[in-house]
């Protein structure tokens, strides 16, 4: 079963539904957003890009030297466009977008018959993939939309389908506070079937 981080969650009932504000109450030292994760210092993705693009250009490996330079601008240009630095959460959000361009291309390519640029497109994926978090299964997903459905659960009223945001949110971060990622729309799916309930 999927370790949860347990939080403790503030709700406010309004005309918009539940409104959750959370605070951290691990002892293992983890806020999101920052270094810290489970009371260990966690290198950035772009920290690891960088100190990976010096070890390919020492082996002199070409196709990996162009992709992971290829990523770093791809960060630096939100960066830019932010003015200030990415958290995680986004550094992985511009990642799997990338990846979702090269498994298009893939598809395109094996289309028009061209399988060797196919396989050059999906030897970037895994390349890039290295660099997330490790993918979050079904059942792990649904673990945690328990979990937070129990915990925006106030005075025995469930929250129900008008609440979809707001669970959506704290979902999320559980996910990414869980040091995992999910894909948004089977998130989605299996939230929007649990406050169905």
């Amino acid at each position: 079963m999927l370790p949860i981080l347990r939080r403790t969650i503030v709700l406010s009932e309004g005309a918009q539904g539940f409104s959750p504000a959370t605070s951290d109450s691990t002892k293992e030292g983890f806020s999101p957003g920052s270094l810290l994760y489970h009371g260990r210092l966690r290198m950035s993705i772009s920290k690891k890009i960088d100190a990976d693009i010096i070890a390919a250009m020492k082996a002199k490996e070409e196709h990996r030297l162009t992709t992971l330079r290829m990523v770093k601008s791809a960060l630096k240009s939100k960066a830019i466009d932010k003015r200030a630095e990415l958290t995680d959460a986004e550094e992985t959000q511009i990642l799997s977008t990338l990846i979702k361009q090269r498994k298009e291309s893939v598809e395109s390519f094996l289309k028009g018959n061209r399988p060797e640029l196919a396989a050059k497109e999906r030897d970037e994926i895994a390349m890039i993939e290295t660099y997330l978090p490790q993918a979050a299964s079904e059942d792990q997903i649904r673990t945690v939309v328990h979990e937070v459905i129990d915990q925006l659960t106030v005075n025995g009223v469930r929250p129900g389908p008008k609440d979809m945001g707001p669970a959506m949110r704290v979902v999320q971060q559980y996910i990414l506070a869980n040091g995992l990622r999910a894909d948004g729309k089977l998130v989605s799916e299996i939230v929007k079937a649990e406050l169905a309930k």
